[in-house]
């Protein structure tokens, strides 16, 4: 599991959202869909309560800057169904292990979309921001 994954903070909003919304026998491109409508609402919570991210500092070059927003990754979700009694522990097993198969074989990103090509910055604090 990765780090920090278990611990992220649901707001009640994302959790009755995610109830709402969840199909039993989904295509991934609906799971996908669910994942980026649940980003805008988290998104949308953030800012209508005015929730900053954490200052951190980069422990390779020192940078001093605000922290990575929170994002909703596929397996997030996934596993939320489980968490909050919306899906059996077995068939959340059986939707991660389903998922796990699907991103390798179309080459995609946690979030569900294919990643960009080209080499990445190392640290977005290494672009000039305006």
């Amino acid at each position: 599991m990765p780090r920090g994954e278990r611990s992220q903070t649901w707001f009640p909003e994302l959790v009755a959202e995610l109830r709402q919304s969840w199909q039993t026998e989904p295509a991934w491109e609906a799971v996908i869909d669910l994942r980026d409508q649940l980003q805008r609402t988290l998104e949308h919570i953030l800012s209508s309560r005015g929730i900053k991210p954490a200052t951190v500092r980069c422990l390779h070059c020192g940078h001093v800057g605000p922290g990575t927003p929170p994002a909703i990754s596929v397996r997030a979700v996934l596993l939320a169904l489980r968490r909050f009694g919306i899906e059996s522990e077995d068939r959340v097993r059986q939707l991660d292990k389903e998922w796990s198969r699907h991103r390798a074989l179309h080459r995609l990103d946690l979030y569900g979309r294919r990643p960009e090509s080209g080499a990445a910055a190392l640290h977005s604090h290494s672009e000039e921001r305006v």
